[in-house]
């Protein structure tokens, strides 16, 4: 991922955010993150030309108004945003989230952690990931 982009967020639990924002914080990530409460707004944001395009998304996938899965099914068919790689946070341990996401060509699927600490690994596999993967092209 380079340097200028962004990390849009997709989660409406406002505790997730702020753990979210300070476990960035405490692994030293400058990318700007953008956030978002639900799919609706999500795609909203991604269609907006005045939004900057994210070199990733991390989505929650319970949510009102349109869920991740939703989201995903969404995305993946716009050929001007099928392309960004998602990482799905969520607390969700059904199988069917997982192979729903993944027939969605997600790029990874992390549950949230509740333990602070652990969260902060997560994160930081997800960092370290995409802070050394060419990622695709947009």
């Amino acid at each position: 991922m380079q340097a200028q982009q962004h990390i849009l967020l997709i989660e409406d639990d406002e505790v997730d955010v702020m753990t979210v924002r300070r476990s960035l914080r405490d692994l030293g990530v400058e990318y700007p993150l953008d956030q978002v409460s639900d799919g609706e707004a999500g795609l909203a944001f991604l269609r907006d030309p005045a939004n900057p395009r994210p070199g990733l998304i991390l989505l929650d996938l319970n949510m009102p108004r349109m869920n991740g899965i939703e989201f995903l099914a969404v995305l993946k068919q716009d050929p001007l945003l099928k392309r960004i790689p998602v990482v799905v946070l969520t607390t969700s341990q059904e199988e069917t989230d997982r192979m729903a996401s993944f027939d969605q060509n997600v790029s990874g699927y992390m549950l949230k952690p509740v333990d602070y600490p652990q969260f902060v690994r997560t994160m930081q596999v997800i960092r370290d990931y995409w802070s050394t993967s060419e990622g695709a092209p947009n």
